[in-house]
């Protein structure tokens, strides 16, 4: 009988670091998604901030004139 309780312990603890491992590479993969769209919103915001700026020179108005 303890041989058979040591294997169902090794099986229990087998399939719960499988588990285990699972959770750690779907953090892995949402880390490299939410990484992913900081670097797309961060290229976007700088598109945005140089069009402005070409908007602002070609129109030449100053922000200061009142």
């Amino acid at each position: 009988m303890p041989r058979s309780r040591l294997v169902l312990v090794g099986v229990a603890l087998a399939v719960l670091l499988q588990g285990c491992a699972v959770v750690a590479v779907a953090d892995a993969v949402v880390t490299v998604g939410v990484t992913a769209v900081k670097v797309g919103a961060t290229v976007v915001e700088t598109t945005v901030d140089v069009a402005a700026a070409g908007v602002d020179a070609a129109v030449g108005e100053d922000e200061d004139e009142e």
